[in-house]
């Protein structure tokens, strides 16, 4: 008995091999393009191991559209010139991005970029049939980093709680936590993300592949995303465990990443071996049909100019956002800001020559900076740290998830507790974070008096002339103030002063801002208008 012959895979029709060159133009176009864009991607998956899984996206979104070629010979390719519209906008995503300064949204807009060229080349029919494939592409974007703080939140209650279930006593504060064995941290390892982020693009391609109800497939990813944050606070409760029975001779170092690790993927073997029994395999994709029933070869030509056209088009459109760029940095500013402490206070404040205690938010690669310790007549003092930005890019900028406060593996400060307020002053009203510092990281060699020692901190942000307290607001007004021409010149001012001085509600605070203010917003004034006639030169 002879075994069934395979069908061969059909040939490419008239009209395949003449939309394909188009295709390829505008690909290769738009990577040459955007490449700076596409290269600050790939350096995210290289330097961070959260984001290591991106590096086989592309594959297999080259595999999920291999599967589909069957398919696809069966389409009949027909540049669609209406999805230039959808291009257009994320032209204009990328370029907001750009001037804000925003990895997240470039390189959404990039990866959508790629995606489009599909149906303004080939057509909405051809880009509806690998709608999957070219979706993927999306967990290639290194996005999500803003929720690590919560995760980490979310670790230290369920670890903290599960140890006091266990009758282990617990002493908290903030992200630390002292039981009678020792002392433990968590940080940003044991937030979880990378578990997160990995689970769910496996979840959601293995989803794909083994599912045909919409239903099950939702379902599975939702399973994909819980299940490894439950299984990271399991993981993080059992690490504790084992080292406070073994009296921190395990898991006490770089090993307990391993024994995590370890966990994690028993975990997800579980889960994918469990999701494998309601499987719905379906068969190898069959061709198309056209729906006048004629075959790909049958069909009317394309004029041999649309794709060509259609290329074209997409490539000027996108062209255009970068000549934007470019004409926005040729008017930047290049003069160095001057900053000067003096200036910053009025007559009943002088400024120290010595500073409060040693502590310097982890603000990174500012224009200029300063910090200084002001005192009034009664001996009261408050420390001021201002980071000017100008001329922002990826690596200088003002909003970014490196600048905080105070690091998570900071040895000096922890941040104990976080708000927000408001503070009149004169006509205007100033949106405030505030935060409390505790001295030295419990457990790394901190005496009483350090642990005594607390900071009350307040932080703001000036952007061209406008205070703001939120990150995306800042973002936000960079861009449009950029993008109008009016520079991108932002500042971050932090004022902090000793718990035990700074009274009830920050009083000290509160009176250093409305004797100061004043002066403060005038030298940050005065010091972007000497940007702007210097850009204007």
């Amino acid at each position: 008995m002879s075994a069934a012959l395979q069908p061969a895979p059909p040939s490419l029709s008239a009209a395949w091999r003449q939309a394909l060159p188009g295709f390829v133009l505008a690909l290769m176009g738009v990577l040459l393009l955007f490449r700076g864009t596409g290269l600050a991607m790939v350096e995210i998956w290289n330097r961070s191991e959260t984001f290591a899984h991106a590096f086989v996206v592309p594959p297999l979104s080259l595999w999920l559209i291999w599967r589909q070629r069957a398919v696809l010979a069966g389409l009949e390719p027909r540049p669609a010139l209406s999805a230039l519209l959808p291009l257009a906008l994320v032209g204009l995503l990328w370029l907001l991005g750009e001037l804000a300064a925003v990895n997240a949204a470039t390189q959404f807009a990039f990866t959508a970029m790629l995606i489009l060229v599909v149906p303004v080349t080939l057509g909405w029919a051809v880009a509806r049939s690998l709608a999957f494939p070219l979706g993927f592409l999306f967990f290639a974007v290194p996005f999500g980093e803003f929720i690590m703080p919560q995760l980490m939140e979310w670790t230290a209650d369920f670890t903290v709680a599960a140890l006091r279930l266990t009758g282990v006593p617990v002493f908290r504060e903030g992200l630390q936590f002292v039981i009678p064995s020792g002392s433990w941290s968590v940080v940003e390892a044991c937030s979880g993300i990378r578990y997160l982020m990995a689970s769910v693009m496996v979840g959601t391609l293995f989803a794909y592949l083994n599912y045909r109800s919409l239903k099950r497939r939702w379902i599975f990813v939702v399973v994909a995303a819980v299940l490894p944050l439950a299984a990271n606070w399991m993981r993080a409760y059992l690490i504790v465990m084992l080292g406070h029975l073994s009296g921190n001779k395990l898991a006490a170092g770089a090993d307990h990443l391993i024994y995590g690790w370890a966990f994690f993927g028993i975990v997800m073997f579980a889960m994918f071996m469990i999701g494998s029994r309601w499987s719905e395999p379906d068969p190898q994709p069959a061709a198309a049909v056209l729906k006048d029933g004629a075959s790909p070869q049958q069909a009317k030509p394309l004029p041999a100019w649309l794709p060509w056209v259609s290329a074209l088009l997409l490539l000027g459109l996108l062209a255009l956002p970068q000549l934007m760029v470019a004409r926005l940095e040729h008017s930047a500013t290049t003069l160095p800001p001057q900053l000067s402490a003096a200036k910053l206070v009025g007559p009943d404040w002088q400024l120290r020559a010595e500073a409060l205690p040693q502590f310097k938010p982890a603000f990174e690669q500012p224009a200029a900076d300063l910090q200084a310790s002001y005192a009034r007549g009664d001996g009261a003092e408050v420390g001021l740290y201002l980071g000017y930005y100008r001329h922002q890019g990826f690596e200088s900028k003002l909003i970014s998830s490196n600048n905080v406060l105070v690091r998570s593996k900071d040895h000096d400060w922890a941040q104990v507790a976080s708000g927000r307020q408001e503070l009149p002053v004169n006509a205007a009203v100033l949106p405030l974070r505030t935060a409390e510092l505790r001295g030295s990281a419990l457990g790394h060699g901190s005496s009483e008096a350090d642990l005594q020692s607390r900071l009350r901190v307040w932080q703001l942000y000036w952007v061209n002339g406008r205070v703001l307290s939120q990150d995306w607001q800042a973002k936000l007004y960079g861009a449009v103030y950029r993008l109008l021409g009016q520079g991108d010149d932002a500042a971050v001012i932090i004022l902090y002063a000793n718990k035990a001085q700074a009274g009830k509600d920050d009083a000290l605070l509160q009176r250093f801002v409305q004797d100061n203010w004043a002066q403060i917003e005038a030298s940050l004034r005065a010091e972007r208008d000497a940007g702007l006639a210097q850009g204007a030169r």
